[in-house]
């Protein structure tokens, strides 16, 4: 009898997480969830416990002889075809396990066997997939799903698959390299942006976005930076919502909890330009990274998905 359980892994900087996926049904399996804080400083042997340990607690829940495989949604730089992480110093985290094979150490790890399927894909890319599978992007066969946290994820998805080249999309399929104000858009759209805009109107220095948040019915200074924020995401979306003939925005991240804030300013650009796109706020979150991870292990689609992900 075919194997249709898999499990879907989300690396962060300072935690992991899984659920098991039904690949046939396409739900997440209740009760399945698993996570562990990690030191991302932390030596090989170290980090691949706490992924390996997460991930054993999943697959025991589900029984380990019913799971076909693992699928990642890993930040960069990494090799998503050999499995290898290629982070530097300069990424301050995982550095410590450049160059590793994580899929034979998980092998080992969790005693199986060399051929079980152990598969990865870039984090954000991961969330889209997942938004277009089940989520908000369903129905729509362009759409843009994008990550606003720490930094600015986002993967462009036609007719179920990403892409990552052409004249529609940037390069790499990814939005947060690209020149914008003074900075790039990583630098802007993501809570250091935020934070530093707060600090240079106002003098005051907060610690997260939630706080300014917090301020923004009262503060003008709060609302003005939130209106701007997303009149100014609309204004940086423009040329490749014309070029890719985007129908739907997925915004997902600790930053779309404050929507109710910019989501006016955004629609309003949005509008006032003629750019029928329509906006939606993940309601599958991190649920979403699971899903698009987990689909990795179906065969059908991995051949699918494969190019692209050699380019990532």
């Amino acid at each position: 009898m075919k194997k249709t359980i898999s499990i879907g892994v989300d690396v962060g900087g300072s935690h992991v997480s899984c659920t098991a996926y039904d690949l046939n049904k396409k739900t997440l399996l209740e009760s399945t969830h698993a996570e562990n804080s990690l030191n991302n400083h932390g030596k090989p042997d170290e980090i691949i416990e706490a992924w390996g340990k997460t991930i054993r607690k999943t697959m025991e829940s589900v029984g380990k002889q019913n799971v076909a495989g693992i699928g990642f949604a890993m930040p960069g730089p990494f090799d998503y075809v050999k499995g290898i992480p290629m982070f530097t110093g300069e990424n301050e985290k995982y550095e410590n396990i450049y160059g590793m094979n994580v899929p034979d150490k998980l092998r080992k790890y969790l005693s199986l066997p060399d051929d079980f399927k152990i598969r990865f894909i870039n984090d954000a890319t991961a969330f889209a997939i997942g938004e277009d599978q089940v989520g908000k992007a369903n129905n729509f066969a362009h759409s843009l799903s994008v990550a606003l946290g720490t930094g600015f994820g986002s993967a462009f998805i036609k007719d179920g698959l990403p892409i990552v080249e052409g004249n529609e999309v940037p390069e790499q399929g990814c939005l947060w390299h690209l020149p914008f104000e003074d900075g790039i858009a990583d630098d802007y759209f993501s809570t250091r942006g935020l934070l530093k805009r707060f600090e240079l109107v106002t003098g005051k220095k907060l610690s997260g976005v939630k706080e300014i948040a917090e301020l923004a019915e009262n503060n003008n200074a709060a609302q003005d930076l939130f209106n701007d924020f997303g009149e100014k995401m609309g204004v940086f979306l423009r040329p490749w919502i014309e070029k890719f003939g985007l129908e739907a925005f997925v915004i997902g991240g600790n930053i779309s909890k404050a929507f109710p804030l910019f989501g006016d300013s955004l629609n309003n650009y949005l509008s006032d330009n003629n750019l029928g796109v329509k906006v939606f706020i993940s309601a599958l979150k991190e649920n979403a990274s699971f899903i698009g991870a987990a689909t990795l292990v179906d065969d059908s689609f991995y051949v699918r998905v494969f190019p692209a992900i050699k380019k990532m």
